[in-house]
């Protein structure tokens, strides 16, 4: 008796393996991948040529072949015990195709390019997460320039929508970053929270420390990392307020641990809070972002507006 021949739609997929990574490196300034990896790996020139070849190097979770990569200070470079499968049209991990959710452009010109990231969606690429905000920019800019990249200018939370900017060129990435501190005169947001605040309009000076999981707290150590926030009631009901913060200091989790210490965590917030909330994630919003050209000096303003639930969500 003949026995039919499976056919590949009926085969099941097969679970792609998570990666392991004999090293981990992180990016001090400005290099080339070639040369920071003779430095950081105690092995011949020909073996690390061999790495890049064989796609066992990652560069914010994409892999690179080029010898001349051009690295920014924060990107991450790791080494794949394994070689990875590369599209040679994009160095990229040849894997299904990526979906991403709608995102859009709201800043762009010669030297930087900003998004409105959706919650749910990373910053930059993780172990087990590919689908990330600077894998779709990379993508954007590639369908012009191949040689193209992005260089990552800030983070914010897989959970936080808003405004996250990246610069086009790695001379521009290390004259802001340089000066990131003096340069950025104002990061926005919008944060929806439960609780009873005494003060309807106050600046929190507090420090921060970070606990064995991974957690931040509000301590009154001065060893601690020193966090300034600035918020305002823009609306409120019942338990409920929707407010307007401004950060001077971008520590992790910043607003979100001091709202936890203040009595009045994020709405959704299912590591400071309940995880409870009418919106289906955390209600953070990254509203605006000012800094000065590193060249030119002009102040360049990026936007997102308020997400619409938000706003909703309180009487006019």
């Amino acid at each position: 008796m003949r026995k039919e021949r499976r056919s590949d739609r009926d085969m099941p997929e097969k679970k792609e393996r998570a990666p392991v990574y004999t090293a981990v490196y992180k990016v001090n300034r400005s290099d080339e991948l070639l040369p920071f990896l003779l430095r950081k790996c105690a092995t011949s020139r020909n073996n690390v040529k061999s790495l890049l070849t064989r796609g066992q190097v990652l560069v914010n979770g994409s892999v690179v072949t080029r010898h001349d990569c051009l690295l920014a200070k924060d990107d991450e470079v790791k080494i794949s015990k394994t070689p990875c499968k590369v599209d040679r049209t994009r160095s990229t991990p040849a894997q299904r195709p990526i979906k991403y959710p709608p995102m859009k452009i709201i800043y762009e010109d010669d030297d930087f390019i900003a998004v409105d990231k959706p919650a749910g969606l990373l910053s930059v690429e993780s172990d087990k997460e590919r689908t990330c905000a600077f894998g779709w920019v990379m993508d954007y800019l590639r369908a012009k320039d191949k040689s193209a990249r992005p260089y990552v200018m800030h983070r914010i939370d897989k959970e936080t929508s808003g405004v996250l900017l990246f610069a086009k060129d790695i001379k521009i990435h290390s004259m802001l970053k340089l000066h990131w501190g003096d340069s950025v005169t104002l990061r926005q947001y919008y944060a929806v929270v439960k609780g009873k605040l005494d003060k309807k309009e106050d600046t929190v000076v507090s420090y921060l420390k970070e606990n064995v999981n991974n957690l931040m707290y509000v301590t009154g150590d001065p060893t601690g990392q020193k966090a300034i926030t600035h918020y305002k009631v823009v609306k409120e009901k019942e338990d409920y307020a929707l407010l307007s913060v401004q950060i001077e200091t971008g520590r992790k989790n910043q607003i979100r641990a001091q709202m936890k210490a203040l009595g009045a965590p994020v709405v959704g917030d299912d590591k400071y809070g309940d995880g409870k909330g009418p919106f289906g994630r955390l209600a953070l919003h990254a509203s605006a972002l000012k800094f000065k050209h590193p060249k030119t000096g002009e102040e360049i303003s990026v936007s997102a507006p308020c997400p619409p639930a938000f706003k909703a969500f309180f009487p006019n």
